[in-house]
């Protein structure tokens, strides 16, 4: 079994805890460090240092394995110890261990991925913040036909959805949207350029990211989808099963804290203000109260 390479410093944890120690000693402190990871793709690598930067601040020492690439790399590197804590999506990560689970909606995705994790790896607690396909509208749009969820998108005449060729094929696509919610659209393969397209008015409805932070920077509206026509992705910090608890305090907190919006505007401080993932990381846990 493969050592885990981690730190803890009991009084920075009791005082992130809350606990107060009386008429006991002081735990001695181990040799390991936990090793937090992330994806090579700047939104991840912005929340694992959020969670590397909230164990810092606990007490921890911290090793920063960042930009490890996609799944086929670090999934290894978790499920034999050298990862600790690692940010991931709950739909994706799902599809990735279980390819033929049937749930869709947030909470019934998470309760399936629990349940496929391999030995050794547990998630705590998702929080309510996504990147995961959407379908999106501009503000005016929305405003004019009183749009809120993809249900609301029944009965308009002339919709146009655009996004990636694949997308006309793809079960949450045209035919999806008209089995779901009874959506009727005509398809244009927009691609690179289908939030551009959507801003022009050559499309109604776009599929984009939901943490896409031109949602933000053109104020687009994500269409709530109530019925699951998506999978439902959200963030999630999956961990070492054997301190999974313990970082869970410092953790779930954290997870709950950031929402869809925020994630977006976090995204955003990375494109386009340029700003590092971990001054990003600074201020939101400032601004948040960690």
């Amino acid at each position: 079994m493969t050592l885990h390479k981690r730190t803890k410093l009991f009084t920075g944890l009791a005082v992130a805890t809350g606990l107060v120690l009386t008429g006991c000693a002081a735990e001695e402190p181990s040799s390991e460090t936990i090793v937090v990871g992330s994806q090579a793709y700047y939104s991840n690598e912005i929340i694992a240092e959020i969670y590397s930067q909230a164990l810092e601040g606990a007490g921890y020492t911290v090793e920063r394995a960042y930009q490890i690439g996609q799944r086929d790399a670090y999934l290894p590197e978790l499920e034999s110890g050298a990862v600790d804590l690692f940010p991931e999506y709950t739909g994706n990560l799902l599809q990735y261990y279980s390819p033929d689970a049937d749930a869709r909606q947030a909470d019934d995705v998470y309760a399936a991925l629990q349940d496929a994790l391999p030995e050794g790896l547990s998630a705590l607690a998702m929080s309510p913040a996504t990147d995961q396909d959407s379908y999106n509208v501009t503000a005016e749009f929305a405003a004019a036909n009183g749009l809120e969820s993809i249900a609301d998108l029944s009965g308009i005449d002339g919709l146009i959805l655009g996004g990636s060729p694949e997308l006309e094929e793809r079960p949450y696509g045209p035919m999806g949207l008209l089995e779901t919610y009874g959506v009727t659209v005509a398809f244009d393969a927009t691609g690179d350029v289908t939030v551009e397209a959507l801003r022009e008015g050559l499309i109604n409805v776009a599929n984009v990211y939901s943490g896409d932070p031109r949602i933000a920077d053109f104020a687009l509206v994500t269409l709530a989808d109530p019925r699951g026509l998506f999978l439902a992705s959200n963030v999630v910090p999956i961990a070492a099963s054997d301190i999974a608890d313990e970082l869970a305090v410092i953790i779930d907190p954290i997870s709950k804290a950031l929402t869809p919006a925020g994630l977006v505007a976090l995204n955003l401080l990375s494109t386009k203000d340029q700003i590092s993932p971990a001054d990003i990381a600074a201020q939101w846990l400032s601004d948040n109260g960690f």
